[in-house]
């Protein structure tokens, strides 16, 4: 019968399963291979574990998405429609509001501050039904986030959960932002020129208040959702989609791009009110980014360059004031306390 022999030259059978006979026979495999043995697997890096972040994620199915979103969409409008019902009790305060720039742009340009209507059911249908909805959506914007992130984030790890009171905080208050920018800067600077255009042809305007209010609608919202620029690109970073080297890359075929869905969701195609749209939106892309390379560097554990980030913010408010300087004492401009606050 064969055996196997070991450092001690003692012999075991073949088929018995001695630790005796087993250490030897592994001695001889590793003279064989010159004493090397197999290394270890290595451990994971820094950064790359998901600490059970798998099990954190929720497996549904295509039917259990479809049902999710369904569930989403219902809670949306059911708080859009109660917080129209609240507006519903402020309706003649809220047109009032809504009405301030149509009134100080006629009034500015010498014509009378009314709106007209050309159907009885036209001041109806405006004031008590489409202005509260317009104004609810801005008032449970917070609610339709907080949708919008359950839905997303059964398919998200649990890490990166923990984004969700800053997301609903940040693109709720940038939404409002950019409404109230709208209201304040480029509906009423947007309105007022316009209608000067007919003043200066000997043209007498009659705005109605659907078109009024249509026009405003779309600004208002076209600007709310231009200011969440900075909140889509941190989330497509998030998501490991973008990054912001090349975002900073590609950032001229991206302010091309800017300017291109300026033109898109601008109401009106003249250059100023192209401008008004564009400029913020080229800062809210920086912004997005900056956003970007903060998580990035949170990802990677590594800290802020506050003293480069200072020094280059710095450098930009010099150069602003340098420019403010010669405008004031150069070229004549002033500073006035309501927007552009530099007249000339």
């Amino acid at each position: 019968m064969s055996s196997f022999e070991d450092d001690n030259g003692a012999g075991a059978p073949a088929g018995g399963g001695s630790p005796t006979a087993i250490g030897g026979a592994l001695d001889k495999v590793r003279r064989t291979l010159g004493g090397s043995t197999v290394p270890p697997a290595p451990p994971p890096p820094p950064g790359e574990e998901e600490d059970d972040d798998d099990e954190g994620m929720v497996r549904m199915s295509f039917m259990g998405h479809l049902e999710e979103l369904r569930t989403r969409l219902l809670r949306i409008v059911f708080g859009v429609i109660l917080c129209a019902v609240g507006c519903l009790s402020f309706s003649s305060r809220l047109w009032e509001f809504v009405r301030q720039p149509a009134k100080t742009a006629l009034l500015s340009l010498g014509y009378g501050e009314d709106l007209v209507m050309t159907t009885p059911m036209e001041a109806f249908n405006v004031v008590w039904f489409k202005m509260p909805l317009m104004c609810a959506v801005f008032v449970s914007s917070p609610w339709i986030l907080y949708q919008v992130w359950g839905f997303i984030a059964p398919g998200l790890y649990r890490r990166e959960r923990r984004w969700a009171a800053p997301f609903i905080l940040v693109s709720a208050g940038l939404f409002i932002l950019g409404g109230c920018f709208a209201y304040f800067v480029v509906f009423r600077y947007g309105l007022t020129f316009l209608l000067s255009i007919g003043s200066m042809n000997h043209v007498t305007p009659m705005v109605t208040i659907s078109d009024y209010f249509d026009l405003f609608v779309n600004v208002m919202l076209g600007v709310g959702l231009v200011f969440e620029l900075p909140v889509l690109i941190f989330f497509l970073t998030l998501l490991r989609i973008l990054n912001p080297m090349f975002l900073l890359r590609h950032s001229r075929y991206a302010i091309l791009g800017i300017f291109v869905l300026a033109a898109i969701v601008t109401p009106t195609p003249d250059v100023f009110n192209l401008m008004l749209f564009a400029a913020p939106m080229c800062v809210l892309f920086y912004l997005g980014i900056l956003a970007s390379y903060v998580l990035v560097l949170h990802r990677e554990q590594r800290g802020f360059p506050w003293k480069t980030f200072l020094l280059v913010v710095l450098g930009v408010l010099l150069i602003l004031a340098g420019i403010l300087y010669l405008a004031v004492t150069k070229y004549g401009y002033h500073l006035v306390p309501k927007w552009p606050f530099l007249l000339h």
